[in-house]
C-alpha cells in the first residue's frame, strides 16, 4: 500500500515539474512563431490539398529518392537494419552475435550480471 502511495506522489511530483516546464515553453517567443508558422502551413496545405510528403517533394525533388536510397541496410519491412553486435564474456570466454536485444543467452547474461555491465562486453559492432 505505502509503495502505491508513494509512486503517486512522485508521479504528481513529475506531473508538477512537467507543467511547469510546459508553461516555459508556452512563453518563448521562437515556439510561438514555429507553432504560428506550423498552423499557417497545414492550412495553405489542406487549401490546396497537399499531404506533408507532396509538400516536401515540391520544396525537395529528391525528397523521394533520398528517402528509400537502396535496400542495402534494409530489412524487409522497410526498417533500417540493426548493427550486429559481438559480446564477449569475460568470465566464460563465451561470444554471442545477435541484432538485437532479445538474444536468449544475452538475457540471461544481464539478469546474472546486470545490463551496464553486459553492454561493456560488446567486442564488435558492424552492418
Amino acid at each position: 500500500m505505502a509503495s502505491i502511495l508513494s509512486d503517486y506522489i512522485k508521479k504528481e511530483q513529475m506531473l508538477k515539474q512537467l507543467q511547469e516546464e510546459l508553461q516555459e515553453l508556452e512563453g518563448n517567443s521562437e515556439l510561438k512563431k514555429e507553432l504560428e508558422f506550423k498552423e499557417k502551413l497545414q492550412v495553405l496545405m489542406t487549401e490546396h490539398g497537399k499531404l506533408a510528403r507532396d509538400v516536401c517533394e515540391i520544396l525537395d525533388p529528391s525528397y523521394r529518392n533520398t528517402s528509400v536510397k537502396s535496400d542495402k541496410g534494409v530489412s524487409t519491412d522497410g526498417r533500417k537494419k540493426r548493427l550486429l553486435k559481438v559480446y564477449k564474456n569475460p568470465h566464460t570466454g563465451d561470444v554471442v552475435e545477435t541484432r538485437g536485444g532479445n538474444h536468449k543467452v544475452i538475457q540471461e547474461w544481464k539478469a546474472e550480471f546486470g545490463n551496464e555491465e553486459v553492454v561493456s562486453w560488446v567486442v564488435e559492432e558492424r552492418a
